[in-house]
């Protein structure tokens, strides 16, 4: 009798780890994450006003498109064309690069990262935005973020 109890306590310890593990990969397929931001925040096309949003690749064979909801996933704010971005090593916080704008206009999210991966995303702008962007000085921020459960 003991050794059943046993037996069956360590299957559903087993069970427990698997299922959690597969959680996670959830997570990380579509790299959905929250991220706040405190301030308005310029992405290609619109302004975000301060607040929280959702991030997340647009499916799983589409590694180049970004969708930007609102925090609880049931407002589309944006699907974004990105290009691949690299970084040298990989950290456990999301990084956002974002650049300063002249006084008055909001930061400019250039690129942002999954945490934990050394690839990341880089938004698309347009050629005369581009230009402006490349001539603004960068800031990197790491956010503490939690990744979302899988959707």
């Amino acid at each position: 009798m003991k050794i059943n109890k046993v037996a069956l306590l360590i299957a559903f310890a087993i069970t427990s780890v698997l299922f959690l593990e597969v959680v996670a990969h959830a997570d990380e397929a579509d790299q959905s994450i929250k991220i706040t931001f405190s301030q308005p925040t310029e992405i290609p096309g619109q302004i975000l006003p301060a607040g929280t949003y959702l991030f997340k690749l647009a499916g799983p064979n589409s590694l180049n498109l970004v969708r930007i909801f609102n925090s609880d996933g049931t407002r589309l704010y944006a699907t974004l064309q990105t290009n691949s971005a690299e970084r040298s090593k990989p950290i456990g916080d999301t990084v956002l690069v974002l650049a300063v704008q002249p006084e008055g206009r909001p930061e400019t999210l250039v690129r942002w990262f999954y945490p934990g991966s050394t690839s990341g995303h880089e938004l698309l702008y347009s050629k005369q935005e581009e230009q402006q962007l490349a001539q603004a000085q960068l800031q990197t921020i790491t956010a503490k973020e939690t990744p979302e459960a899988g959707d």
